[in-house]
């Protein structure tokens, strides 16, 4: 692109973000074609399989022994890297209510939005449409509201809109319960004690929710660009489908189709990186909303350290293979992943080790 392109392209960037009305702006304004700041290289939009077997369904309270729900989690883990849970705890009355709160916040009228509306990193509650907006090669079709948890105590009620005030707090607390019973499953998977990977800081960090607008060709943009999380462990709950996962094994997009009660857990990059690549963090990315559906809606929320947790992280494995990832720290995987956004490159290239050069013969 060049020079000229790349200054309009910023002026376009900048226009949609001054309105602060995100992509539902757009939509109320009745938008037929999409802006080009939102048009993806026709290479990301490739169909997706419609099996979704591959995504495997755990019941946190089936009548099994621990060491069975273990394998279940490892294997779950290690071959695919996402997986849902059933049973685990949290009433469906509020998982409801977490989702009707989402949108109440996005389907109040734009003048309500517009005083959270910030890229301001010091902001712990925060509404905007595209985090890496004037990094990425595309914006996505959708808008955040996004809620930094870390430190303890989270956002004050004051902080949080109205819309969601009422069932952030609940909602929050029960994710927590959930993440820490999972994290001492992936604890165990990794022959490690179950408090392992929880002392290592991985808390419920940051919730973000999402509001994917219907959108008027879906077929040139993405909800959200391909990409793999920055956390140890990532917990969503969705309303409908549109979520998908790249299978590495075959190279395919495959749909995670939504399970009524359940919450799609997956592996994020800084549990790959400890994990020494037993577990995957696996790719994914969210299809743009046809025009003809309902707005799609998730919550994703994030274990990981805080933002200012200065531990070393590297690979805790003692056996073969040796590691393959150098340490780092939350501030410098952070910092490396927001700085090139959701540019379709997983941030671990960034971390690993080069394999050793061959001998010379």
């Amino acid at each position: 692109m060049g020079s000229s392109s790349g200054s309009d392209r910023l002026r376009d960037l900048q226009a949609f973000d001054d309105t602060k009305a995100g992509v539902k702006g757009l939509v109320d304004a009745g938008v037929t074609t999409i802006p080009a700041i939102f048009h993806h290289h026709p290479l990301l939009l490739d169909d997706a399989e419609e099996d979704a077997d591959d995504i495997p369904v755990i019941d946190l309270q089936a009548d099994v022994d621990r060491g069975h729900l273990v394998g279940q989690v490892r294997a779950a883990a290690q071959c695919v890297g996402f997986f849902q849970v059933v049973n685990h705890g949290i009433p469906g009355e509020l998982l409801e209510e977490m989702l009707a709160a989402v949108r109440r916040f996005n389907e109040q009228p734009a003048e309500g939005k517009k005083a959270w509306y910030s890229r301001d990193s010091g902001r712990r509650v925060k509404f905007n449409s595209n985090f890496d907006l004037f990094q990425s090669p595309a914006a996505n079709w959708r808008d955040t509201l996004l809620l930094e948890l870390t430190p303890r105590p989270g956002p004050a009620a004051e902080e949080i809109p109205p819309a969601c005030r009422g069932v952030v707090g609940e909602y929050v607390e029960a994710v927590q319960r959930l993440g820490g019973a999972l994290l001492e499953l992936l604890s165990e998977a990794l022959g490690l004690p179950p408090e392992y990977l929880g002392g290592l800081g991985g808390g419920l960090a940051t919730m973000a929710a999402h509001y994917y607008p219907p959108c008027p060709e879906p077929h040139l943009t993405l909800g959200t660009t391909r990409h793999s999380d920055p956390s140890f462990l990532t917990v969503l709950l969705q309303e409908s489908k549109g979520l998908q996962v790249l299978m590495r094994q075959r190279q395919r997009w495959v749909d995670v189709p939504p399970v009524a009660g359940a919450l799609v857990v997956n592996i994020g990059d800084l549990l790959q990186l400890v994990s020494n690549d037993l577990f995957r963090s696996v790719e994914h990315r969210v299809l743009a909303t046809t025009a003809a559906a309902e707005p799609r809606l998730s919550v994703a929320c994030f274990f990981r350290p805080d933002y200012a947790c200065t531990r070393v992280y590297a690979p805790v494995t003692t056996t073969p293979p040796p590691p393959l990832y150098r340490s780092t720290t939350t501030p410098e995987f952070l910092s490396h992943y927001r700085a090139k956004g959701l540019d379709g490159r997983s941030a671990l290239h960034h971390f690993r080790i080069p394999p050793p050069s061959s001998p010379p013969h």
